[in-house]
């Protein structure tokens, strides 16, 4: 049970997004131009940024949810998603996205433990500037949310189905658009 009332069913930051609207809009704003927007790095590979760094932080709800986003946009990946989670060097993935899921890791614990050596490597493995300075804003801001999510003690489903599910919503219409499309579970 979420520490405040919300007067809603949606589970995790949908709830509280619902709750309170007029900051809704600018988070899904910033989301949306962060994960869908323009980019060189694909949306599966920002998605498995905010992945990462909410299975850092321990925030069940953000980790599922962004974990089947990412997962539908890399053809259904699962295991390289759960993988992910918990080591960001996959043999699947290139050398500059493995650099910069250590900075997002290291972002996660705490904006200073990212290195001059840290960014050397991912500048060496062929990141851009643009690429390393999204990838600190993604964690950052997903540092935000899961602590907004679990701060509150919003619920969360256990059924991966679902998650799967609303994987399809987001990657087709955005969070701004699909923050209250569907049902609440």
């Amino acid at each position: 049970m979420a520490h405040i009332e919300l007067d809603n069913e949606f589970p995790g930051i949908r709830g509280l997004m619902t709750y309170r609207p007029e900051t809704a809009g600018p988070l899904n704003e910033l989301v949306d131009v962060l994960l869908r927007g323009t980019h060189s790095l694909t949306p599966g590979e920002r998605e498995l940024i905010a992945t990462h760094v909410s299975a850092k932080n321990d925030c069940f709800y953000c980790q599922t949810i962004h974990g089947a986003v990412a997962a539908h946009h890399l053809g259904g990946d699962e295991a390289l998603v759960e993988s992910v989670k918990i080591q960001p060097e996959h043999p699947s993935l290139s050398p500059k996205m493995q650099s910069l899921l250590v900075i997002a890791g290291k972002t996660a614990e705490g904006g200073k433990r990212v290195t001059p050596e840290d960014v050397a490597q991912a500048r060496a493995a062929g990141a851009t500037e643009l690429e390393i300075h999204d990838t600190v804003l993604i964690a950052a801001v997903f540092c935000l949310c899961n602590r907004y999510v679990d701060g509150l003690a919003t619920w969360a489903p256990a059924d991966q189905e679902f998650y799967r599910q609303r994987a399809v919503v987001i990657a087709e219409h955005g969070y701004s658009a699909a923050t209250l499309k569907a049902s609440p579970r």
